[in-house]
């Protein structure tokens, strides 16, 4: 991914917060029968200081990808969307697309039985958190169960990030003017509505809606 200094993103507790909130991911993996890729969500790892995040695969997933021979690309995307040259003003200008995005190298390490077990549970929670009565995978003796028995279908990976490159293009390259033009067509109901790109805009531009 190209660096332009408008964009870059370098801070990993910024990263670590768009894989928080954007937690579909995918893997690109480099074989010996060539490139392969997957989506899988993944959880972020809060107990280690560096950006790692674990997940699953459906077996086998971990031999196609040949998880942990060789580095592999995590791709992590936030919100992105459109953004037409009519919100802007009179003068020429082309559209462009807003984004967020981070691609996290370094090589996945496949888990033991175990350690599958509990990051299957880790998941199960982090999703089920929000519902209003949550399903947990040992919440009866009949999940914790079934868990067991389909636990050898799958297989656990941890990816710890050695390098990463980011970006956040939302429009830092303009004036205050044009950007709030942007943000009113990102919010308005026209066709490229798109309320969680103009969140994110708010969020870098210090424009939070009051």
């Amino acid at each position: 991914m190209r660096k332009n200094h408008h964009f870059s993103l370098d801070d990993p507790e910024a990263v670590k917060r768009l894989i928080r909130e954007n937690p579909w991911a995918t893997l690109v993996s480099t074989t010996s029968r060539g490139l392969v890729a997957s989506h899988y969500p993944v959880l972020l790892d809060e107990n280690r200081e560096e950006i790692s995040v674990v997940s699953h695969v459906g077996r086998p997933d971990e031999k196609i990808h040949e998880l942990g021979r060789a580095e592999a690309i995590l791709i992590i995307e936030g919100p992105n969307g459109y953004i037409s040259p009519g919100w802007y003003d009179e003068r020429p200008a082309v559209p462009t697309w807003n984004f967020v995005v981070a691609h996290l190298y370094g090589v996945p390490e496949v888990l033991s039985d175990r350690e599958n077990l509990d990051v299957l549970a880790r998941l199960v929670d982090h999703f089920e958190d929000p519902m209003p009565s949550p399903r947990r995978m040992d919440g009866t003796v009949e999940n914790a169960a079934y868990a067991r028995e389909i636990v050898g279908g799958t297989a656990g990976f941890r990816f710890t990030a050695t390098r990463f490159t980011a970006k956040n293009k939302m429009s830092q390259n303009k004036d205050v003017a044009t950007v709030v033009r942007v943000l009113q067509g990102l919010e308005s109901t026209g066709p490229y509505r798109n309320a969680l790109l103009a969140r994110e805009m708010r969020r870098v531009h210090g424009l939070e809606a009051r």
